[in-house]
């Protein structure tokens, strides 16, 4: 379990109430666990929507004093200006890559499919929707920053996703990735995607977690982008 090899324990899944037609992977944040998120999926779930919580593997998390811990990359800092890891990223982003693979090869066509997280898992989850050749449905990113910013040429991506939906949602009193990253993200994102389709919503009071006013328009997202088929 050292090292970035992606060995981890198998997903928190909340399964369909009936045949899966769709499906949400959603990327818990720095030394969580996908438990907590299916839970809460678990309370706004839509019953052809399958939805998987991974786990990230443990590593040496370089901010928190090389501490062991579930980590999707390393993190060095969490300023704009922070060094990243970029070998740790891009390998993370090719391990969701082969979730969604996954689900595709279980009936879940990739446009069927929300890529969504929160804080690490958050970041991750805008950095392999702009960099897969997967059409995706939307990306759900939560209190989050788009890594590697710099990799991303100036002006729209030439990639499939780039009129992809995104829901960004960031609290206001966030004092662990800080409101300000949240919008300079915005900005960057609305620069490599069609503006229209990004919707960034900042919530009163809230630290960095999540909050019922929250979910709420995460389900609104996820009901509007993965409707049922039948």
């Amino acid at each position: 379990m050292c090292g970035n090899n992606m060995s981890a324990p198998l997903p928190a899944i909340v399964p369909a109430a009936r045949k899966a037609t769709a499906a949400v992977i959603f990327l818990h944040g720095l030394g969580d666990t996908g438990h907590g998120w299916a839970e809460a999926f678990a309370g706004i779930r839509s019953p052809h929507v399958k939805y998987i919580c991974p786990h990230a593997p443990v590593m040496p998390v370089s901010l928190n004093m090389n501490m062991a811990m579930p980590s999707w990359f390393d993190i060095i800092g969490l300023s704009p200006d922070a060094q990243e890891d970029e070998a740790g990223i891009k390998q993370a982003a090719e391990h969701v890559k082969v979730l969604i693979d996954q689900e595709v090869k279980n009936g879940i066509p990739s446009n069927r499919i929300i890529l969504g997280g929160f804080s690490q898992g958050g970041a991750l989850s805008l950095y392999t929707a702009l960099t897969t050749h997967q059409k995706l449905a939307g990306v759900i990113a939560l209190s989050c920053w788009l890594p590697l910013r710099t990799s991303f040429s100036q002006g729209a991506i030439s990639g499939i996703n780039k009129d992809i939906p995104i829901l960004q949602c960031h609290g206001d009193c966030d004092p662990l990735v800080p409101l300000m990253f949240g919008s300079l993200t915005f900005e960057k994102l609305k620069s490599l995607i069609n503006p229209v389709d990004i919707t960034f919503k900042t919530y009163s009071g809230m630290m960095h977690s999540s909050c019922i006013e929250e979910m709420m328009d995460v389900k609104k997202f996820v009901d509007k982008h993965l409707p049922p088929v039948d």
